[in-house]
């Protein structure tokens, strides 16, 4: 084993826009295919191996809570669709799901939740397509409307490039007409003859949807609808209604949405509404209409309608609300739901056939989340939905939207005697520098001292308009056992608080999603929570530049941090227009090609840019090295560079050689991935030795 960490090649790449020229002395690492590449990860990899080893007892301890709380062998609440319950098993010692279903008995109206199922037909065992890989990923898992065939897709290195193939669930064949390189979504005609796929150019955007023929080869496939404009990706589905099959290309600020009756599959595209700059909408289709969420005057959005038959006027149905982000309508036979966000928690919004008979769906903790869930039947007046918050597992509901009853269907097993009222959630806000009010969402056992003595962890997120809203996770469990208050930072750039949260956190105003968490670490000392010497801090992916940010930012303020495949190299890379996503980003970061003033301001904040002296608080960078959307060599480079500049400083990379994004596939794999990061966590916070 090593006895010091790992040196790196300096060979120094000079960068020049806009009369600026900047020395990058580990350009070179994104030679994937350089050996002293791969030696270089894999040496980092055996130093934070020896620099962890005295935690390998606690990571197994860990990683065994995470697995003796965790039912093994359990199966999700079936869910109908036409004559046959689906519904996902796990099973004991099995790293992946087995997608199941069973014919619905005659009179059969509530799920089938008994283990054993007579007749039950397994449509795809994960656990046997992953044999002898080291990497398994489902890209889409789609039924036909008949029932008699499914697509699905599989990806075996972790880079999100999937191989599509169509199974005959009648003899249980499957077909020889398969087509690598495909992207997430399908979509079947109404007849399961021709299915609908996405495929992407160089760059990794999707910008094609494709018709296949089931029985032919991929090389008779037609081309649907391209999308020029690099600014777009495009999506592909079947309405609920299973009328229509839906395109949909959307940039960061615009959209546009084709359909094509399910029935004729072979027909032309027709559009709703032309592509009309900073305009967004979805649609879902609703008897003789399209419901249309749309953004159009109304920053919080507003829902409206058009014909089905002769899309055109948009007439309004549901108003703007300032202060109600509606985020998606869902559509069945006589009612609309839709999912809401007001005050930073999430609601669910029922309209009955008139659209005048609305209301609210009540829920009874605090803080919570709640969404829809599955749901594909279209003429149905029960909906299923998913609730949880910090101290209550996930919990499946039916809900009849007639008598507003609501059924638990299924909460989520928590072994090993867990008590929910052993914790406590809390709501706090944090005052920012120019004044604005950030949501802390707060778990902990009852009893914490709130005198700054305990430990804590904090995430946070903040970009994209994606919000990190209150759940509940098994893992964290082994935290919060040992005394550590768990908080999210509800930052901007986020969603939490409506679209202006989110336009407050992105492009020119980036900088208010770092000085937010800030402020959020500095709210949780001030109000005895915890203290700068016992905080962690953590996020991942656009969250992991978040971490760069305010390790610069206020190093001080935090004993250690955990970057989880982290974007902390972001000017570089949105520079490039031949990287996956880049030209897509220029409307959530800037475009620093086109502008000065946007160079500027991300090379003012970026995390790998601004590396100094600092006395830096401990630091550990998880990435992967087939991930596509933030590329392994970003935190590569910032680790090595830390070392270079500020030596005295604890610094840890670790790369999984063999996967993507969302780092190892299986369920096992994961968890000990999980053990890892808390293990280390723990460890920060001087809590390695204490028991749960």
């Amino acid at each position: 084993m090593p006895e010091t960490p790992p040196t790196v090649r300096q060979v120094p790449s000079v960068r020049t826009f806009h009369g600026d020229s900047v020395t990058d002395e580990y350009a070179w690492l994104a030679e994937k295919d350089n050996p002293e590449t791969l030696d270089y990860l894999k040496a980092e990899n055996a130093w934070t191996e020896k620099a962890t080893a005295h935690l390998a007892g606690l990571r197994d301890q860990v990683f065994q809570e995470i697995k003796n709380r965790t039912q093994e062998t359990d199966l999700s609440v079936p869910g109908r669709k036409g004559g046959y319950w689906y519904y996902t098993r796990t099973v004991e010692g099995k790293q992946y799901g087995i997608q199941c279903r069973v014919a619905v008995a005659p009179a059969e109206v509530d799920p089938p939740m008994a283990e054993d199922k007579p007749g039950e037909e397994v449509l795809l065992d994960g656990n046997a397509l992953a044999e002898g890989k080291d990497f398994f990923a489902l890209g889409t898992f789609d039924v036909s409307p008949d029932g008699n065939w499914l697509a699905y897709s599989t990806d075996f290195d972790g880079d999100e490039r999937f191989t599509l193939r169509v199974k005959n669930l009648v003899t249980g064949e499957v077909l020889a007409d398969e087509v690598p390189g495909t992207f997430y979504g399908t979509a079947w005609s109404g007849d399961g003859s021709a299915l609908f796929y996405i495929t992407v150019d160089d760059a990794w955007r999707p910008y094609r949807v494709w018709r296949h023929t089931v029985g032919k080869p991929a090389s008779d496939d037609v081309i649907v609808f391209e999308e020029t404009d690099e600014r777009f990706w495009v999506g592909v589905e079947l309405t609920r209604s299973e009328k229509f099959i839906v395109i949909d290309a959307q940039s960061k600020l615009t959209s546009e949405v084709h359909v094509i009756p399910a029935e004729t599959p072979d027909a032309e595209p027709v559009v709703i509404a032309p592509r009309e700059q900073g305009v967004e909408y979805s649609i879902e289709h609703h008897g003789h209409r399209f419901l249309i969420l749309h953004n159009k005057d109304a920053e919080d959005f507003a829902l409206a309608y058009t014909s089905a038959d002769a899309p055109g006027e948009w007439v309004e149905l549901v108003p703007h609300e300032p202060g109600t982000r509606l985020e998606s309508v869902d559509a069945f036979a006589r009612h609309i739901v839709i999912s809401q966000r007001r005050d930073g928690l999430t609601g669910l919004r029922v309209m009955g056939d008139g659209s005048t008979d609305s209301y609210d769906m009540p829920f009874p903790e605090p803080l919570y989340s709640v969404g829809l869930a599955g749901n594909p039947e279209y003429d149905t007046t029960a909906v299923r939905i998913s609730y949880t918050s910090m101290v209550t597992p996930d919990s499946i509901y039916d809900v009849d939207l007639v008598t507003r009853q609501m059924v638990l269907r299924k909460q989520k097993p928590v072994l090993g005697g867990y008590h929910p009222e052993d914790y406590e959630q809390f709501r706090e806000w944090a005052r920012a520098g120019d004044g604005t009010k950030v949501p802390i969402s707060i778990v902990a056992r009852k009893g914490v001292e709130r005198d700054g003595s305990a430990p804590a962890l904090l995430y946070g997120y903040g970009s994209y308009e994606h919000s990190i809203d209150p759940y509940f996770s098994i893992a964290r469990l082994s935290l919060l056992d040992r005394g550590v208050v768990f908080a999210i930072a509800h930052v901007r750039g986020g969603g939490e608080m409506g679209r202006r949260w989110y336009e407050d956190g992105k492009m020119l105003a980036k900088k208010n999603t770092f000085t937010d968490f800030v402020a959020c670490a500095e709210a949780l000392v001030t109000k005895g929570w915890t203290s700068a010497a016992r905080l962690v801090a953590r996020g991942g992916s656009a969250g992991g530049l978040l971490m760069g940010a305010i390790a610069n930012l206020a190093p001080q303020d935090f004993a250690g941090i955990v970057a989880q495949v982290p974007f902390v190299d972001p000017l570089t890379s949105i520079l490039d227009p031949s990287l996956p996503l880049t030209v897509t980003e220029w409307e959530e970061w800037g475009n620093p090609i086109e502008s000065t003033e946007v160079y500027g301001y991300m090379k003012s904040y970026s995390p790998y840019e601004n590396v100094a002296k600092l006395a830096y608080p401990k630091i550990l960078a998880v990435t992967s090295l087939n991930d596509t959307r933030v590329l392994y060599h970003e935190p590569a480079k910032w680790i090595a560079r830390l070392r270079a500049t500020a030596p005295d400083g604890d610094y840890l990379l670790k790369t999984e050689m063999g996967a993507g994004h969302g780092g190892p596939s299986g369920r096992y794999d994961s968890w000990k991935e999980e053990a890892f990061v808390t293990a280390w966590v723990l460890d920060v916070l001087g809590l390695a030795d204490k028991k749960a």
